[in-house]
């Protein structure tokens, strides 16, 4: 791997990092069209550049859920409770979803992805919360909302925030505590999404040197690195910028890397 990919993965997960600090938000979204580009300009096959894209994607979740929960502990705002409920489900749909990536052709899961983005994009630049309607459902219900959640976020390679966020607040939990939760969340969809990618990508052929399954380990080491340093300092900016502003910009930005994408699926 020659020095300008290190110095551009280096970049995107500095990006991603920050943004995730500062918005509150799991950086899967900007990383997935990021990549993409990379290991295209890199002439990876085309075949693998998404799914390859995405398993990165989710796995460096992985690193940056870990101290984003510990912030959110320190100050008591995880519901653990709801994560034990959500938990089980979620392991098995991040499971399920890498393999259900693996079934679809890369144009048809750039379409998808672009698809679940513009729709996150959306969302963001309303910034409309669900109303409070109900309790969070009984132990069989959070198995398949924490299904749903996992299946999702293993096929677009993100956190899942932008499901189960809306999902407890529209079960009376309050928005603080479920956005604390959602990132306690992360941690399991990343580590089930990254062991199915690793099983599921193990036998396909033409894989390049350095991957593990359908992980670009360079790419993980990197990212995770840079995330990790920069998610600190996004965290202590967002205290003294315009969030709301900030957050209007980045649905653009969401939109614009939402039509790079299908443009890669349909060029």
């Amino acid at each position: 791997m020659d020095i300008s990919l290190i110095l551009a993965f280096l970049l995107v997960g500095t990006v991603v990092g920050f943004a995730a600090g500062l918005l509150g938000i799991g950086g899967g979204m900007l990383s997935v069209p990021f990549l993409t580009m990379l290991l295209t300009a890199k002439h990876f096959p085309e075949y693998l550049v998404v799914h390859m894209a995405i398993a990165t994607s989710l796995s460096t979740i992985m690193f940056t859920s870990i101290s984003s929960v510990r912030a959110h502990h320190q100050r008591g705002a995880v519901s653990w409770h709801i994560v034990k409920l959500l938990a089980p489900g979620i392991l098995i749909g991040s499971w399920i979803g890498p393999w259900i990536g693996k079934q679809l052709d890369s144009s048809w899961l750039a379409i998808f992805f672009a698809v679940f983005v513009a729709l996150s994009a959306t969302q963001m630049l309303l910034d409309k919360k669900p109303a409070a309607a109900r309790e969070l459902p009984r132990a069989p219900g959070m198995l398949v909302a924490g299904g749903v959640i996992g299946v999702l976020a293993g096929l677009v390679g993100a956190g899942g925030g932008f499901v189960s966020v809306p999902f407890m607040t529209w079960c009376n939990v309050r928005i603080h505590n479920a956005v604390a939760t959602s990132a306690a969340l992360g941690f399991p969809i990343a580590f089930a999404g990254t062991l199915s990618n690793i099983y599921h990508g193990m036998d396909t052929p033409g894989l390049p040197e350095g991957s593990l399954g359908f992980i670009y380990l360079p790419a993980l080491l990197v990212i995770s690195i840079a995330s990790v340093m920069t998610a600190p300092l996004g965290a202590r900016t967002a205290h003294s910028l315009p969030v709301k502003t900030l957050k209007k910009v980045f649905a653009m930005v969401l939109y614009v890397l939402a039509a790079y994408m299908l443009y890669r699926a349909f060029r």
